[in-house]
């Protein structure tokens, strides 16, 4: 199924996005019990969290999961935790119980991506299935902490890796493998700003393309791409 995508500015694209998240979280709770959510951080949570924290939703019944985090604590200005913590979970009062958080600050990294990964399966089941994946996009085509050529873009088994030797300070991070994001019932892809038009029009119009990115809209069901004006200027 090809992409929808929405071109705004940022605040237009919070509100549609809030919007379309209520309805998410309405059928999910209806059907399943529960909504599941991942999150990112940088543009996605500094333009979506605030207005999401006001959503009209049952936080007491939704799940909430990291995409990827850098191996600092949750107080580092750093941690994608620590920041929807700040912008989304505490304003929205979500009960702890319900917050999964990466602890990509464990001393082993491989330990704790198998037990991010069983955590995964105990609460949503075998495979584990998201309802909403929430995915910034780097200047490169990253998506979680997923590089361009990275052995792990080809892993299968495992929902979630530690990843060792990111091109992106810090080298140590968590992440969520392509799997339960292709996987997810609907994949938000959000980006902004001119220095990443040409990887998206590589991303959204080359089926060829091996970037992160393009694998990750190519291989999901239902795909939600939104672009403020400048990110969207090479689409033609």
């Amino acid at each position: 199924m090809a992409p929808e995508i929405i071109i705004d500015k940022p605040g237009a694209l919070a509100e549609e996005v809030a919007r379309r998240f209520e309805a998410e979280a309405r059928t999910a709770q209806a059907s399943r019990g529960r909504l599941a959510v991942a999150l990112s951080g940088g543009s996605v949570a500094t333009t979506f969290f605030p207005r999401l924290a006001l959503a009209s939703v049952d936080w007491s019944r939704t799940d909430f999961f990291w995409c990827d985090e850098r191996a600092v604590p949750p107080s580092d200005p750093d941690s994608n935790f620590g920041v929807a913590h700040r912008l989304w979970l505490r304003p929205a009062g979500v009960p702890e119980a319900r917050i999964h958080r990466m602890e990509a600050d464990a001393r082993d990294l491989g330990a704790a991506a198998d037990a991010y990964a069983a955590t995964m399966v105990r609460i949503l089941g075998e495979p584990p299935r998201l309802d909403v994946v929430f995915l910034g996009m780097g200047p490169d085509g990253h998506i979680c902490s997923l590089f361009p050529g990275h052995p792990l873009l080809e892993e299968r088994e495992r929902n979630a890796a530690a990843v060792l030797d990111s091109p992106k300070p810090p080298a140590a991070r968590l992440t969520l493998t392509l799997g339960p994001v292709q996987s997810a019932r609907l994949l938000v892809v959000a980006a902004f700003g001119a220095a990443k038009a040409g990887v998206l029009r590589e991303a959204l119009l080359d089926p060829s393309s091996d970037l992160p990115v393009a694998r990750a809209i190519r291989g999901a069901g239902r795909v939600l791409v939104v672009l403020d004006p400048e990110a969207a200027s090479q689409l033609g």
